[in-house]
C-alpha cells in the first residue's frame, strides 16, 4: 500500500446488531452520491458479500486472516482497495471476538492490520447512558484499535436518541455519525 486509501471499517459488539444492514445502506449512498466504494467482507460470510456487491455495483472482496493469513490479506487489500474512493469493511460478530482468549482473527485485529477507522454500530434497543459505557468499554480494551465515531442503532424515540448521543460524545470524546 505504497498511497494512503480511504478506508473504514464497520464493527459492532455483537453478531446481529445491524452491521450488514448499515454497511449495504452506505454503500449505496456513497455510490449513489458518486463515490466509489469497494466494499470488503470479514470472515467467510458469502451472503452479506453478495448484499455488499449488489449495493456496490461491482465485487465485495473477503479479508479473513484465518482463512488466507495476514500477509495475503494485505496483498488482497492492497490490489483491491480503490485509490479514489472509500473501501467499506464490514466486520463480524463482535469486534473484538476472534477465535481464542486473545481475539486472534478478530474485527479488530483486522481494523489494526489494516489501518482502518473504526466505526462502532452500537445496538441501543432499551438503553441510553448505557451505550456511553459500551463504547468506553471498547475503547479502553484496546487503545490500539481506533474507534472513530459510533452510529447508534434500534433508537425508538427522539428521547432515546438524545439521551444516547450526548452520553456517547461527552463519555467517550467522539462523534456519533447516525442514529436508525
Amino acid at each position: 500500500m505504497n498511497r494512503p486509501r480511504p478506508r473504514l471499517v464497520l464493527a459492532a459488539l455483537r453478531g446481529g446488531a445491524g452491521k450488514t444492514t448499515l454497511s449495504v445502506a452506505l454503500a449505496v449512498a456513497f455510490r449513489k452520491h458518486g463515490f466509489p466504494v469497494v466494499p470488503f467482507k470479514k470472515g467467510p460470510d458469502y451472503i452479506d458479500a453478495a448484499w455488499l456487491a449488489q449495493a456496490a455495483d461491482g465485487f465485495c472482496y473477503n479479508l479473513d486472516t484465518f482463512l488466507i493469513g495476514r500477509e495475503q490479506v494485505l496483498v488482497s487489500f492492497s490490489l483491491r482497495a480503490p485509490e479514489r474512493g472509500l473501501s467499506l469493511i464490514e466486520g463480524n460478530r463482535g469486534l473484538y471476538d476472534g477465535m481464542n482468549q486473545e481475539g486472534e482473527h478478530s474485527t479488530a485485529e483486522l481494523a489494526k492490520l489494516l489501518h482502518a477507522p473504526v466505526i462502532l454500530v452500537v445496538d441501543c434497543e432499551k438503553a441510553t447512558r448505557t451505550a456511553a459505557a459500551m463504547v468506553l468499554g471498547c475503547q479502553r480494551f484496546d487503545p490500539m484499535v481506533d474507534i472513530r465515531g459510533v452510529i447508534l442503532n434500534r433508537i425508538a424515540t427522539n428521547r432515546q436518541a438524545a439521551l444516547a448521543k450526548k452520553a456517547v460524545e461527552e463519555h467517550c470524546r467522539i462523534p456519533v455519525f447516525g442514529i436508525v
